[in-house]
């Protein structure tokens, strides 16, 4: 693997490149541990496929936006080091596939000369932070709450508090009441809210879809602006301490909540407030950067079919508030574009609009602040790219995950029975292409990539085995989810389980239902009337197994028979002494205390120092083979199985000495201490475990 340099001006970014492609050689070499060097990777963005010795690259996009010069350079970066797709995912960021994993430390410093990052795109981290894509533009808004999501943004990017959590944390701006960045799914949602002049936020606690969605409670009806990030800083560090770790199936903060309730989160939250070093960060929206329009003449252009151009009107254009503007939207086929037309967009968007697009939480894009008079060219351009699809966010649009096409987890094609059901809506539901009003959402599997627990019509890739044990794919049939807006939604109930060739004729029993019976109501009142058991009796014949045609045991998009199967695995490494890695980290983390001391970052260096002592705890109860499942568990048990037990005599508790956390205000004396404690344990620990090596 050869080394290179970044030629990158800010040196915390180089630093962290630099990084990467240290220990992606370690890796290679066998001195780091597989799944540590998973954790590692994922939080720097570089996701493992489905196809064996080439990685996903996720880069995050903080509210999907994105401007012309970060669209070029993508586009770049995707031709050299990838195939030249570009996949929007339903979280604002954007995906290319097919790279090196050597490669990709080079990718990531292409991406930063124009500050595009890949940093904690996947992993147990904080997510891309996402907006309603008309931020800025919403007639409804009360304010753009753009600045507030890239403030937020900023803060918890390469935060130490966020980068080693159980699970991924999800954040949310809606722009208004409407909630269409779907706060009430989100591990925190907020909603833009103008009290007696005051800018703040309603906000959501605890929400999550996969296997077991959850409706995110209530944790403040409004909560000035300026106290948003303190409580985002709290609410994380309690998820750090108390939040599953062990088992990824209950790793969300979702569970946390379930176990310990909206209270008893409180209580949690209020004992970590001594600890978090600023009481209220104020966001000044006003130096947000303001939007620059291109001011170039009006082209003249002919359009051939005015009916055509009609309808993309009636179904493309979105109202924004400032007078004599509109913006596009362009319907992108299960989020995947082209460089070639990236590069055209951009061209167009910077010489005739203002330089940046949105990407949507539907993997669409959205064009702001096109002047009405150049609706037509733009038309004509778009047109011409293929941009020019009717059905932006209507029934038409179908979300879908990219399924078993590239992921690890796809267990049925989602992309391919995406395909077919918009060509089924396209030729025999045309009336729906002007529909808002059904959302279909499909998901490749139960991690609900694809949002199809909150969709009006959902599908969930699956199996289906017959008597005589052949398997099949399969699709989960959901109904009745919907945002009701201001933090209010329902998730939808699985209703059948169905061989994947069926779907589209359960879209079609579906489709004809709702015009014979459903009066003109919108789709979740026409669901919630009928109810679950009449959609069942409605589908249940399309469970039947016993009557399987061969063409049933190829899924969408194959010609191959079907077989169920977990992706191939990512590149395997050497194994190594897990308690050894650990101690290792412990080490890091104390070198990252002391030059976060250097930097006079208080905050970050107590909480270096406090992840070193946990991981040194952690590698002694690992060499007990004692559950680890939390941080809370690590301490309490390594007090009792060490400390009391008289295993170890420290000369103090250590409970009380890491806890020390969250009872001191993070100042220049406390940190210094904290790291010198931090030290004596960790050499303790140390010694303790060589000794009883020597002793085995």
């Amino acid at each position: 693997m050869r080394s290179f340099r970044t030629e990158i001006e800010n040196p915390v970014v180089e630093k962290d490149i630099l990084e990467l492609e240290q220990k992606i050689r370690r890796f290679k070499e066998g001195s780091i541990d597989e799944e540590k060097f998973r954790s590692l990777r994922l939080a720097r963005g570089v996701y493992g496929q489905r196809q064996p010795g080439v990685q996903m690259v996720r880069i995050k996009l903080p509210y999907g936006k994105v401007t012309t010069h970060q669209l070029r350079r993508i586009a770049d970066v995707s031709d050299e080091y990838s195939t030249g797709r570009l996949h929007i995912t339903t979280r604002q960021d954007i995906q290319i596939h097919y790279v090196d994993l050597e490669r990709t430390p080079e990718l990531w410093a292409q991406l930063e000369k124009d500050e595009v990052t890949l940093r904690e795109a996947c992993g147990n981290t904080v997510r891309n932070v996402t907006a309603s894509e008309t931020a800025g533009i919403d007639p409804a808004e009360p304010f753009d709450v753009s600045p507030y999501a890239q403030a937020l943004f900023e803060y918890f990017l390469r935060n130490p508090i966020g980068q080693e959590m159980g699970r991924k944390f999800k954040v949310s701006f809606s722009a208004s009441d409407e909630d269409t960045g779907l706060s009430y799914m989100h591990d925190l949602g907020f909603i833009a809210k103008l009290q007696n002049g005051v800018r703040g936020f309603k906000v959501m606690l605890g929400g999550g879809l996969g296997s077991q969605p959850r409706h995110a409670d209530v944790l403040f009806d409004f909560l000035p602006s300026e106290r948003i990030i303190p409580l985002m800083e709290g609410v994380i560090r309690v998820f750090d301490r108390y939040g599953e770790r062990k088992s990824r199936a209950k790793a969300r903060l979702k569970f946390l909540l379930k176990d310990v309730g909206l209270e008893g989160f409180k209580k949690l939250l209020s004992e970590e407030q001594q600890a978090i070093p600023i009481k209220t960060y104020p966001i000044r929206f006003e130096e947000y950067p303001r939007i620059d329009i291109a001011n170039k003449g009006i082209p003249q252009v002919e359009i051939e079919d005015q009916e055509a151009f009609e309808q993309w009107q009636r179904t493309n254009l979105v109202l924004q508030k400032q007078e004599g503007f509109v913006a596009i939207g362009i319907k992108v086929l299960l989020g995947d574009f082209y460089t070639d037309k990236a590069r055209q967009l951009a061209d167009l968007v910077e010489n005739y609009a203002a330089g940046e697009i949105r990407l949507s939480l539907r993997q669409n894009i959205l064009i702001p602040y096109v002047r009405e008079e150049l609706i037509p060219f733009f038309y004509k351009e778009l047109k011409a790219m293929g941009f020019a699809e009717v059905g932006y966010n209507k029934a038409l649009d179908i979300t879908a995950c990219p399924g078993t096409d590239t992921c690890n987890l796809g267990i049925a094609s989602s992309t391919g029975i995406a395909t077919e059901l918009e060509r089924i809506i396209q030729t025999e539901y045309p009336r729906y292409i002007q529909n808002p009003d059904v959302v279909i959402k499909i998901s490749g599997c139960m991690n609900a990539c694809g949002q199809h627990t909150m969709a009006h019509i959902g599908f969930q890739g699956m199996s289906i085995r017959t008597k005589d044990k052949l398997v099949a794919p399969a699709l989960q049939v959901l109904l009745g989810g919907g945002n009701h807006g201001n933090g209010n939604g329902t998730f939808a109930d699985k209703v059948v389980k169905i061989p994947s060739k069926r779907g589209p004729q359960a879209l079609r029993l579906i489709l004809d239902d709702y015009e014979a019976y459903g009066k003109g109501q919108p789709f979740e009142e026409y669901y919630a009337e009928k109810g679950e058991h009449y959609f069942y009796e409605l589908l249940k014949h399309l469970s039947n197994v016993e009557n399987l045609t061969a063409d049933d045991f190829i899924d969408w998009g194959n010609s191959e028979k079907y077989k169920k199967e977990i992706g191939i695995g990512e590149c395997a490494g050497v194994i190594v002494d897990l308690v050894a890695t650990l101690f290792f980290e412990s080490q890091e983390k104390i070198e990252s205390a002391r030059e976060a001391i250097e930097a006079s970052k208080w905050a970050a260096s107590i909480y270096y120092s406090y992840q070193a002592m946990v991981n040194a705890a952690k590698a002694l109860l690992t060499s007990e083979k004692t559950k680890t499942n939390t941080h809370a568990s690590i301490i309490r048990d390594f007090e009792a199985l060490f400390v009391t037990a008289g295993k170890l005599d420290l000369g103090y508790s250590f409970s009380e000495k890491v806890l020390q956390l969250n009872q001191n205000a993070p100042d220049e004396i406390f940190a210094k201490r904290y790291l010198e404690d931090a030290k004596k344990i960790i050499a303790q620990l140390v010694a303790y475990r060589k000794l009883e090596l020597q002793e085995a």
